[in-house]
């Protein structure tokens, strides 16, 4: 109880900083440092006017989804669009890719994004919605071969390099997003067809967003297994045989040293800057539904 209302009275940039400290001991400082530095990008051209840039850790966990085979892919939270970019060079030639968004303002920023950056043979296969992923599995379920969900999150390293945000940052913010994200997730899993495939991603660094809302999936539905390390790799790497000329890693980083730096939490793996060439930070685990 104590450790509790201990949590409950941190506020602020102060509570922010004793908070994260506390999760990541004498790592803190470093890995604050690198959250503060600018970041570093990928490069998606599909050979259209607009190319996309996106963190490469983005780009490592959206090719983790297994797409072959599946008939219909939901990218449940898509906006601004760059996962959506890699699950659509991805897809089998007779599949379609759902890329939904629940607020209107940015689904506009997603279909412009799709439209410029895809060319029309793939961008035809691909539709957006804007819905609640929340509730979407009260129209239908289990309809959809693989699902990415990149959950909304605390997304710590904007929160620092916003004044704004930091005054405004409390642990509650922390709770309810975990809500919103079991919300998302429950969702999702009834949307997956069984033998199917779900990816779930945050940019958070708290625990409570990633593996903690993972422990509830498990404890939740029977049907859960995670896939290993090295099996995401060999996904994602399959995957990326797709994007021959397509795709452009920074000089430094490669498909294969990204998971590298990868570092395994209890369900999926983390890229954090302070260890990962400044990529993330992002949590991505693969769950398969048996």
């Amino acid at each position: 109880m104590k450790q509790k209302e201990k949590q409950e009275k941190l506020q602020g940039a102060a509570g922010f900083e004793a908070f994260y400290a506390a999760v990541f001991g004498s790592r803190w400082q470093t890995l604050k440092q690198a959250l503060l530095a600018d970041g570093v990008h990928a490069e998606l051209d599909f050979g259209q006017e607009e190319h996309y840039f996106l963190d490469p850790a983005s780009v490592c966990a959206a090719l983790c989804l297994p797409v072959h085979g599946a008939e219909r892919v939901l990218d449940l939270c898509a906006a601004p669009g760059g996962k959506s970019l890699v699950l659509a060079g991805s897809l089998d030639a007779d599949a379609r890719l759902c890329s939904n968004e629940r607020s209107a303002g940015r689904t506009a920023r997603l279909s412009k994004v799709i439209a410029q950056v895809l060319p029309p043979h793939l961008s035809s296969r691909v539709e957006v919605s804007c819905s609640d992923g929340a509730t979407w599995c009260r129209r239908e379920t289990a309809c959809f071969g693989s699902i990415l969900l990149d959950a909304p999150c605390s997304s710590e390293r904007h929160v620092l390099g916003d004044a704004r945000y930091l005054a405004e940052w409390s642990p509650s913010r922390i709770k309810s997003l975990a809500v919103e994200q079991w919300a998302l997730l429950s969702s999702a899993w009834r949307l997956l067809a069984p033998g199917g495939f779900l990816l779930y991603a945050t940019c958070a660094l708290a625990p409570a967003e990633n593996d903690g809302v993972l422990q509830r999936l498990q404890k939740k539905f029977s049907d859960v297994a995670f896939a290993s390390p090295q099996e995401m790799e060999s996904y994602a790497a399959g995957n990326l045989a797709a994007f021959a000329g397509t795709l452009q890693f920074p000089a430094e980083l490669s498909l294969h040293s990204l998971f590298a730096a990868a570092e395994r939490t209890e369900f999926g793996l983390q890229l954090l800057p302070d260890s990962a060439s400044g990529t993330g930070p992002l949590f991505f685990a693969l769950a398969h539904k048996g």
